[in-house]
């Protein structure tokens, strides 16, 4: 049997993707099942996950790796670069890169995607490998257009509702 080029698993990932993400439009399940696939998809990962804009900095959403950094300010780090200038940013090795910010020792390189709609910025997408020059091209189309699928397949509506604890007596 032929073994898959990474451009055809990435195809398929799309596909299976597009798909998975049809079921409800619930923006915390699509996230989640997002960063799940993309983390089984890709190799080398040591963190897949999304930080979202809460109107004044990002904050860490739905992931797939160790512990991270939970806000972002804008223009900080390759995340809050990324947000801000609302385009994806590629760092081949982490420890050169002026502003980055370490949350994990393991990561070597970071790709990060914005993620906006109508103009409007939803968060980002940050990936980070256990290897320098972890990123391609093929990789940032792969993801841009992971990115977009998510975008479009998503109720961007965060229901906020709170729970009051009760004395009991």
């Amino acid at each position: 049997m032929k073994q898959m080029s990474r451009q055809e698993k990435y195809e398929l990932a799309l596909l299976q993707l597009d798909a998975l993400l049809g079921e409800s439009g619930n923006a915390l399940s699509n996230l989640a099942n997002t960063s799940a696939l993309l983390s089984q998809v890709l190799v080398d990962q040591v963190f897949v996950g999304f930080y979202l804009f809460d109107g004044e900095k990002l904050v860490l959403g739905p992931f797939q790796g160790g512990v991270s950094c939970v806000n972002i300010a804008l223009g900080k780090g390759v995340c809050g670069e990324s947000a801000s200038q609302k385009k994806t940013i590629i760092v081949d090795d982490v420890s050169k890169h002026q502003n980055y910010i370490a949350c994990d020792a393991a990561a070597r390189s970071e790709i990060v995607i914005p993620l906006v709609k109508a103009g409007k910025l939803i968060g980002v997408l940050d990936l980070d490998a256990s290897k320098v020059n972890g990123y391609d091209e093929i990789d940032r189309a792969f993801l841009e257009q992971s990115c977009q699928v998510l975008i479009d397949k998503t109720n961007w509506y965060f229901n906020q509702f709170s729970i009051e604890a009760k004395d009991e007596k």
